[in-house]
């Protein structure tokens, strides 16, 4: 958790991002990774879902997705368990270097909660960097620190860190394994 001054309008509570590289042109995994559709094939969590509006090439297009969580995953923590589902709203498209959406609330609203995917071209292929930023509680955190103590809510906001960090780890290896795999193939074939 980043904590900043109480009158620096940038205070974040989540801030994390990983890279790899991957053997394939930087314009195939743009085009992959920005097709939310296709999440169950890398995320840990988000098991798919369906462009409600839009598609991936533009920005205000929104995406529902399935979702999935353990009962293990920081235990003690009072999170969604089990399925549910999501909307998030497209709010950067740059080919072949950046893609990025916000979480919506319950009420079809964007917050501050905005996943991304960008894009380096390197000699071998392309580096992918997947990041995740949360400035201004969201819906959900709300609900979850509203019944936690101050010592809680600071363990909750310390586990769930080195949560979205591993999942941002096991994400982009799976991309880079499902990429991996299809080397030699048209990835824009296949979406």
């Amino acid at each position: 958790m980043t904590e900043k001054s109480s009158d620096d309008h940038t205070a974040e509570i989540f801030r994390v991002r990983a890279g790899i590289v991957i053997e394939a042109a930087p314009e195939d995994i743009f085009h992959y990774v920005s097709d939310l559709s296709r999440s169950g094939e890398w995320s840990p969590e988000c098991l798919g879902g369906t462009w409600r509006v839009g598609g991936p090439d533009r920005v205000g297009s929104v995406f529902e997705g399935r979702n999935h969580r353990a009962a293990d995953v920081v235990g003690w923590a009072p999170v969604v368990r089990g399925t549910w589902t999501t909307e998030a709203e497209v709010v950067e498209v740059d080919p072949p270097r950046r893609f990025a959406w916000a979480m919506r609330d319950s009420a079809g609203r964007r917050q501050d909660s905005v996943w991304s995917f960008e894009v380096r071209p390197v000699p071998d292929g392309g580096e992918l960097v997947h990041a995740f930023r949360m400035g201004r509680p969201t819906e959900g955190i709300r609900k979850i620190v509203s019944g936690l103590s101050p010592e809680q809510a600071e363990a909750f906001f310390r586990d769930w860190s080195v949560k979205l960090a591993g999942d941002l780890r096991t994400t982009l290896a799976n991309i880079r394994e499902v990429l991996g795999k299809r080397a030699g193939e048209s990835i824009r074939g296949n979406s």
